[in-house]
């Protein structure tokens, strides 16, 4: 039996609704990495920020979803050399920045649940054929590694809506739903919230040598986290789940059972470790 008219078009807009998710996911993960030429050619460009503003109002009709993060996340001052320098600022080279991207420094209540923590993210990645990229040098536990898993479930969620494959559906959102409350949505309210405070405006002369003048120095990572906060928070409507709490104590510092993010490259390879898993198989 055909599928109607109006079956297609609920199909048409579920594939549209699924990969505007996978692209401010993206867009995410691409931001909370270390910054790069691609960094600003994929989120600095006015193309970039229509599509994502695109993908934000067919996410939320209203249009107060997001925009005004959008808006201003390249402002005139977010060259590479200073997205660069407020990326040390706020995250440094260590697991213990100002502001911790790693999920399992997050909620006293796991301190000896840290490496079950990294098993269950490495899990989830290996049974969607992903594998680390050690080059990128960071653990499984970074948001952005895991902002780019659910934007890879999100496209297998398009793929399989277009391909009609409800098995694949099926264990494709049950996936994200999981992944989203064990994990990102757990802490990404704390680290959002505690990257917003440590972003907060005032404006001073940029350290980054003649002719950079004066900015908001940190706005991209404030908007960043705004617009984290506020597509975290509509995942989490989507999927009938609650968002964790808008603050999370930090593990003690002097807690080392997992390891700083690495330097040499080295220590990754042998954790396994990285940003970005790489897909192994096609979706």
């Amino acid at each position: 039996m055909e599928p109607s008219t109006a079956e297609m078009a609920e199909t048409t807009d579920a594939v549209a609704l699924a990969l505007a998710r996978a692209t401010l996911y993206s867009a995410l993960a691409l931001g909370f990495r270390s910054p790069t030429e691609e960094t600003i050619a994929r989120l600095g460009s006015q193309d970039a920020a229509a599509t994502l503003a695109r993908a934000a109002v067919l996410l939320d009709p209203t249009r107060e979803f997001g925009l005004a993060a959008i808006s201003s996340l390249l402002t005139p001052n977010s060259s590479l050399l200073t997205l660069s320098a407020s990326h040390r600022t706020l995250f440094g080279h260590t697991a213990r920045g100002a502001v911790p991207p790693y999920e399992t420094e997050y909620g006293v209540e796991g301190l000896f649940q840290q490496p079950q923590e990294m098993g269950d993210l490495m899990g989830f990645y290996n049974a969607f054929g992903l594998a680390v990229n050690v080059q990128q040098h960071e653990r499984p536990d970074h948001v952005s590694c895991e902002c780019e898993f659910l934007s890879f479930l999100a496209l297998k969620e398009a793929y399989a809506l277009e391909h009609e494959d409800t098995a694949m559906l099926e264990e494709t959102r049950k996936a994200e739903r999981l992944f989203l409350h064990d994990h990102l949505a757990r802490f990404l309210p704390a680290f959002a919230n505690k990257l917003v405070r440590a972003t907060n405006p005032h404006p001073y002369p940029l350290p980054l040598g003649e002719g950079e003048g004066k900015g908001d120095f940190h706005g991209f990572y404030r908007a960043l986290a705004e617009l984290g906060l506020k597509f975290i928070a509509a995942e989490c409507v989507r999927f009938g789940m609650p968002a964790g709490p808008e603050n999370l104590t930090l593990r003690p510092a002097d807690d080392d059972r997992v390891p700083m993010a690495c330097g040499s490259g080295t220590e990754c390879a042998a954790m396994p470790g990285a940003c970005m898993p790489e897909e192994a198989d096609s979706v």
